[in-house]
């Protein structure tokens, strides 16, 4: 069982670091207002709407805005990472190892004899005592 909870453990701190260090990008396509579609890791397909038209009339043209518009959400993951190891004085060792000791120690089994009693016969009752007496427990 206690292989079981390791490998567990394991696989779940290799998903933590898998996860923490992934980056992608959300693409979004917006139309008129409302999202259209939306993809992850590629780009968005857009909805074919072409708002851009000019007029005929080359002296006077009116350009019509694009209703469309595309948003991108990026999600950096961390580059590098980092070890941090912090250095402990003798001190704190030794005062780490003396409450390490002195609290197993107040959850130490004290050995116990256990007699069987397998191998004794216990004797025959001929008559009941307390009846020939006339005492009763109440």
């Amino acid at each position: 069982m206690k292989k079981i909870g390791h490998k567990i453990f394991a696989t779940m701190l290799a998903f933590v670091v898998l996860f923490s260090t992934l980056s992608f990008t959300i693409d979004m396509h917006f139309c008129g207002g409302s999202l259209v579609d939306t993809a992850i890791f590629q780009k968005a397909k857009t909805c074919q709407m072409s708002m851009q038209t000019t007029s005929k009339n080359t002296e006077c043209s009116a350009v019509k805005k694009n209703c469309c518009n595309d948003e991108q959400l990026v999600v950096d993951g961390q580059d590098e990472l980092h070890q941090n190891s912090h250095h402990i004085s003798f001190g704190q060792q030794l005062f780490v190892t003396a409450f390490v000791y002195a609290y197993s120690s107040l959850f130490e089994t004290i050995n116990k004899e256990e007699t069987n009693y397998q191998d004794y016969r216990s004797p025959l009752v001929v008559q009941e005592l307390y009846k020939l007496d006339e005492t009763y427990l109440i």
